[in-house]
């Protein structure tokens, strides 16, 4: 799939997709759902338009689900009031775009030094999360549930080896949330651009480097004609989740029933897109290396010891916003120690044994 093809998708006003099942069609509640991805990005936008076909069917005509991607209604930042106001019914975006609305958002998708996905998930669902994550939605009138995972992410993509803090000064750098405070406390300088704005900025020099996803999301970017060194593993975000956000004056109007519908779809997409991912990230990273000659390279012990101590000033930052973000950010951590401490001596020990014995460390 062209990259230039599936970003003008918006542009060329392909418009709703009625997704209502035939046979009820018209008969139940209007889902209308905008994206801040673009139709049919891969990845990401594949999975919001497979969430929202998935809500129709299992609804069988109770909920008339109709699905916009990013610019066929309104701009991929303009999602959230456009469902705060009821406008729309429902958004499905990465929350931490909403940091300038509360700086909490950032935890509910993922933050520097944060969880794993399977960490993430156990705080949402059994640590407590779930019910912060309502609170701070809340009191913008909405309701979010989990919808998609990228699992950890990739460093991103540089025009030059970043071999110490001091290369990150100066740079201008695509990174929303708080890793791009932290970005901004070792000098860089950085911005919050929607998908479809990435690519031209960073060709046309606007931008020196940008964070994604991972290597399958990435490759149909193209990011590799204009940069070329490529990070693995970044401190900004490790794993989380995507977010389902709904008016919450039409969540609350729902039956049992349609509420258990998108529940039950939202826990089935985040587990599919994460496992998607989880698949093809090798395979596109090989390409991306075989095909486009990219030059994979790893953050060194200096440079993640300088993001560490910037997240640090990050993290004091946002506790000092709001009792809510205190309670948030503490609730995170807290699981987060306890959570870690038990995978570092089970999944990450077995992990690590497992590589050395195959032999697929370097």
């Amino acid at each position: 799939m062209e990259r230039r093809k599936f970003l003008k998708g918006a542009a060329l006003g392909a418009g709703a997709t009625a997704l209502a099942t035939p046979a009820l069609a018209q008969s139940g509640k209007t889902l209308t759902i905008v994206s801040t991805w673009p139709r049919d990005f891969p990845g990401l936008g594949t999975s919001a338009q497979r969430l929202a076909a998935r809500i129709a069917q299992l609804s069988d005509g109770a909920l008339n689900v109709e699905y916009f991607a990013s610019g066929e209604r309104v701009g991929a930042f303009d999602s959230f009031d456009e469902v705060a106001s009821g406008n729309a019914q429902a958004y499905i975006a990465a929350d931490y775009y909403w940091t300038g609305k509360h700086p909490g958002f950032a935890y509910f998708t993922s933050v520097p030094f944060g969880m794993s996905t399977p960490e993430w998930n156990a705080w949402v669902r059994f640590g407590g999360g779930q019910e912060l994550w309502d609170e701070v939605s809340g009191e913008f009138g909405l309701k979010a549930l989990a919808c998609g995972s990228t699992g950890t992410q990739a460093g991103g993509w540089f025009n030059k080896e970043i071999e110490s803090a001091d290369d990150l000064k100066g740079l201008k750098m695509r990174m929303p949330g708080l890793g791009g405070q932290v970005l901004s406390k070792l000098g860089a300088s950085t911005v919050s651009l929607p998908g479809s704005q990435i690519y031209e900025n960073l060709v046309s020099g606007s931008i020196d480097a940008t964070e994604w996803v991972g290597p399958y999301n990435d490759y149909f970017m193209k990011f590799y004609e204009a940069a070329k060194y490529y990070y693995t593993a970044g401190m900004h975000e490790p794993g989380g989740g995507l977010a389902f956000g709904m008016n919450r004056a039409f969540y609350d109007g729902l039956s049992d029933y349609e509420r258990a519908v998108i529940e039950a779809a939202c826990a089935e997409e985040h587990a599919y897109a994460h496992d998607e991912l989880i698949a093809k990230n090798g395979e596109y990273l090989a390409k991306l290396v075989d095909e486009q000659g990219v030059q994979v390279r790893s953050f060194n012990d200096d440079v993640w010891d300088s993001f560490g101590e910037a997240a640090e000033e990050v993290f004091e930052e946002t506790r000092d916003h709001s009792e809510l973000a205190a309670r948030i950010n503490d609730s995170f951590q807290s699981s987060l120690r306890e959570m870690g401490g038990t995978m570092a001596q089970f999944e990450v020990e077995y992990v690590n044994q497992r590589n050395r014995v195959l032999g697929l460390t370097e």
